[in-house]
């Protein structure tokens, strides 16, 4: 039980730390809204690492074969989802900055959580990963405390990602502090989208 855990948790942390598109995305997230719903974005991507974990678990070599036909039209769908969530980001941040009160609407943190779950699955490389993780530490022994392991490390990095970007957040309260955060933010979602676009 205690290997096939701590395998998880190094596996977790493994696919989580790397700060990407997703991670910008969450610390955004927190910075321009609240640190709940920050939160609840990072447990929306925790939960995507801790399927494709189930998934590896459960399929292995098989499931990482499948994914491999469709892994392009994924990563051409996410940098696309991505390109437009800049742009939206952006837009958003442009058009608040000639309203006189700050009237945007929040997100919630259901729908924060649901998006951020959604754009996590569209990444067909994270299966792959915990599939040669299974595959090379010989085989799915312990299978439900590797998942375990991998949903609770790649939440707490996500948490201490969204936290950071609330911490942000409250010396960036003001109008021109959020457009400055969500145009960077937007130019860095962008860039990563590109990223995706050029990577073989």
């Amino acid at each position: 039980m205690s290997g096939a855990f701590l395998a998880g948790v190094v596996a977790g942390y493994g696919i989580a730390v790397p700060v990407g598109a997703i991670g910008v995305l969450i610390a955004g997230l927190s910075a321009r809204t609240s640190l709940r719903v920050g939160a609840a974005a990072g447990l929306g991507a925790a939960t995507a690492d801790g399927i494709y974990a189930l998934v590896a678990v459960a399929g292995g070599a098989a499931v990482a074969a499948a994914i491999a036909p469709v892994a392009v039209p994924l990563r051409w769908a996410g940098a696309v989802v991505l390109l437009a969530l800049a742009g939206w980001t952006a837009w958003g941040a442009i058009r608040a900055t000639g309203v006189a009160e700050r009237d945007e609407r929040p997100a919630t943190a259901f729908r924060a959580y649901a998006g951020v779950l959604g754009l996590t699955l569209l990444n067909p490389a994270t299966v792959i990963y915990f599939a040669a993780l299974v595959l090379g530490s010989g085989g799915a022994g312990g299978g439900v405390w590797f998942v375990a392991g991998a949903f609770l490390a790649s939440a707490s990095w996500q948490l201490l990602i969204a936290g950071g970007g609330s911490l942000i957040g409250r010396f960036l309260t003001g109008r021109r502090g959020r457009l400055i955060t969500a145009l960077v933010s937007s130019i860095v979602i962008a860039g990563l989208a590109l990223q995706l676009l050029v990577t073989d």
